[in-house]
């Protein structure tokens, strides 16, 4: 998408980007009432729906909203923006360029963010799985001929959701909007309706209900705080999606309406308890009176695509950057949109996810027996995000260590209880989440250091290019014309490849071009910062082209803009030199041999330069060579 304006968008602008906030940012939040509070009152950790245990996990649920959502990401951690974009990958450059950060330090705070991104991988696998599993299972509310047929239901629905993924958000996208809208005003008049039955609820937003529930019901009161977490999971949606929209309209749909309408549903759920505490097995479906429950269901599962479609954008877009930023192989990324530079589909990830989510609806086969696997990953990413924005308030913002540490302090104690809860459903599923994010951050970390360790062993055998240049000052080898351009990402020494073409073929290139690509820690380069040419003897020219993690690389555009000794780069006259390395782990002093081995096996499946850099690939010869890690 598009990255908002430096100005904060007014009138028309504003509510164009408030609507489109509705639907993509507030899709995983806003479905949370068709389970948190069934998952509190119904099924393995669920408590009995007492007056007394209804007033405090609504208190819970209204004040976890207040402080995780309101609080601590629509007012400070959207601060924290790295050149418009948020989420944990910005986090990161934040906190990494902090002048006072020592060297260690700074991988200390990248690794954790980095595991805090890997987290959101598993968080991207259960919600599309849940939210629909949970939409679904509405229809069994009003007859149980329903049953047997919700599990492929629901399949059916995931297919066709990641089907449609080629074609773009776009595709659903004018969608969002209206939906979520209907969808946060029928909560809203749901809730309504029932509060005017009961309107004894509102003393939930008495705090000392939820400290009354703790003390009454102990542990079973905690592990409970793990199903009322499911009221806050698509937190960290509204950060990462900063980007898309800016934080005005994001702030103005919670206010303004997401918030509103999710507080009068569940003390609407709420009040309905209070009158039938039967009604615990589903409470939002059964709030609806008969005549409205199928079109309730419909517009529950078009939520819920909404909230999955929301998720799987999230997961393209976080690939995309960790590719640009260095952590992740090559793959095939294809831009679904002329207009919007976040809206990108990566197949490889696409059918990952598909498969992975298909598989988990068969293996639970009920939303109550996957709650137990939601909720782990995304509470532990947003404690990483905690103490990374308390890191930048502190070195960025120049808060005082006493106020951001209080209030740090307070959103840690309520979000390590949330973590803590959740714990518990480990062994039921729980681990689940937690495996996927330990196997994501082993990959992004093993491709990042076996990368540095490449670059390692190239160094080690490189041959200064100043030496190299005097070497061909005293014997110049026949050059022909045209322009030869040598990838490199060494600016001292002679790339490999310009060696070997050198020895096999005994020619050179009239001009050689020894381009370098730098991905920045920002999300845009400008266009004049794009592109730097420094000349050199002997007809070279070394080149440096700069982009943000949010722009995908083109070589031939930028080199046609590019100016060498006066001389445009002509297309035509071009031929690109890539090398084609052999890697081969070894026991050398390096990584653990498990380690090079699985960076071995990324390489061999990781995209082709030519296709990820955009070169033509009728214009480039490929160099072999056997690297030993």
């Amino acid at each position: 998408m598009t990255h908002p304006s430096t100005h904060a968008p007014r009138g028309r602008q504003l509510a164009v980007l408030t609507l489109g906030a509705l639907g993509i940012v507030y899709g995983d939040i806003g479905t949370s009432p068709l389970y948190a509070l069934r998952e509190c009152f119904h099924g393995p950790h669920g408590i009995a729906p007492t007056p007394e245990n209804v007033l405090g996990v609504l208190s819970l649920i209204v004040w976890s909203l207040f402080l995780i959502i309101s609080i601590k990401y629509l007012v400070f951690v959207m601060r924290a923006d790295n050149g418009g974009e948020g989420g944990v990958l910005a986090l990161i450059a934040l906190v990494s360029r902090q002048a006072d950060a020592s060297r260690r330090s700074r991988a200390a705070f990248i690794s954790v963010g980095l595991f805090g991104a890997a987290l959101l991988y598993g968080d991207g696998m259960i919600t599309p799985a849940f939210s629909v599993l949970s939409a679904v299972e509405g229809l069994t509310i009003a007859t149980h001929v329903f049953e047997p047929y919700v599990v492929p239901i629901t399949v059916t629905i995931l297919i066709g959701v990641f089907l449609l993924q080629s074609r773009g958000t776009a595709t659903v996208g004018a969608m969002f909007g209206p939906v979520m809208v209907v969808w946060f005003s029928t909560l809203a008049v749901l809730g309504l309706s029932w509060i005017l039955v009961n309107p004894s609820v509102f003393a939930a937003f008495n705090p000392i209900h939820a400290v009354s529930f703790f003390v009454r019901n102990g542990w079973h009161g905690f592990i409970v705080l793990g199903s009322v977490f499911l009221v806050v999971t698509g937190g960290e949606a509204l950060y990462a999606d900063m980007g898309h929209f800016g934080p005005k309209p994001i702030r103005v749909a919670w206010f303004g309406l997401a918030f509103p309408a999710l507080v009068l549903n569940y003390l609407g759920q709420g009040a309905m308890l209070l009158q039938q505490p039967e009604a615990a097995s589903s409470p939002l479906f059964l709030m609806a009176p008969e005549w409205a429950l199928y079109p309730m269901v419909m517009l529950a599962t078009m939520a819920a695509v909404i909230a999955s479609q929301a998720l799987i954008s999230g997961v393209f877009s976080m690939t995309r950057q960790a590719m640009l930023l260095g952590y992740c192989p090559r793959m095939g990324v294809e831009h679904t949109s002329a207009s919007h530079q976040g809206q990108v589909y990566i197949p490889q990830i696409n059918w990952i996810l598909m498969v992975v989510c298909v598989g988990l609806v068969i293996g639970f086969g009920s939303s109550t027996a996957m709650a137990a696997a939601y909720g782990i990953a995304v509470s532990a990413t947003m404690v990483i995000t905690t103490l990374l924005t308390y890191l930048v308030a502190r070195g960025s913002w120049g808060i005082g260590r006493s106020t951001a540490a209080s209030l740090a302090g307070l959103i840690l104690l309520v979000e390590f209880g949330f973590v803590a809860a959740n714990l518990t459903k480990f062994l039921q599923g729980g681990w689940f989440p937690l495996a996927v994010g330990v196997l994501i951050y082993i990959l992004l970390s093993t491709w990042k250091q076996g990368r540095a360790l490449l670059a390692r062993r190239f160094i080690d055998h490189l041959y200064p290019l100043d030496t190299f240049l005097a070497d061909i000052a005293g014997q110049p080898p026949h050059r022909v014309s045209g322009t030869a351009v040598f990838m490199t990402s060494n600016s001292d020494g002679t790339p490999p490849t310009l060696l070997h073409n050198l020895q096999h073929n005994k020619i050179l290139h009239e001009r050689i071009v020894l381009l370098t690509v730098v991905t920045q820690d920002s999300p845009v380069v400008a266009l004049e910062d794009r592109l730097t040419v420094t000349p050199l003897q002997q007809g070279f020219f070394r080149v440096r082209a700069s982009y943000g993690f949010t722009e995908t690389p083109d070589i031939p555009a930028v080199l046609a803009q590019a100016s060498l000794a006066g001389r445009p780069i002509m297309p035509a006259e071009t031929t690109y030199f890539l090398g084609t390395e052999t890697l081969l782990a070894t026991d050398r002093p390096g990584l653990p041999l498990w380690r090079e081995r699985l960076f071995v096996l990324m390489s061999r499946n990781a995209l082709r330069a030519t296709t990820f850099f955009g070169i033509p690939p009728e214009r480039v010869v490929e160099l072999g060579m056997q690297v030993e890690l």
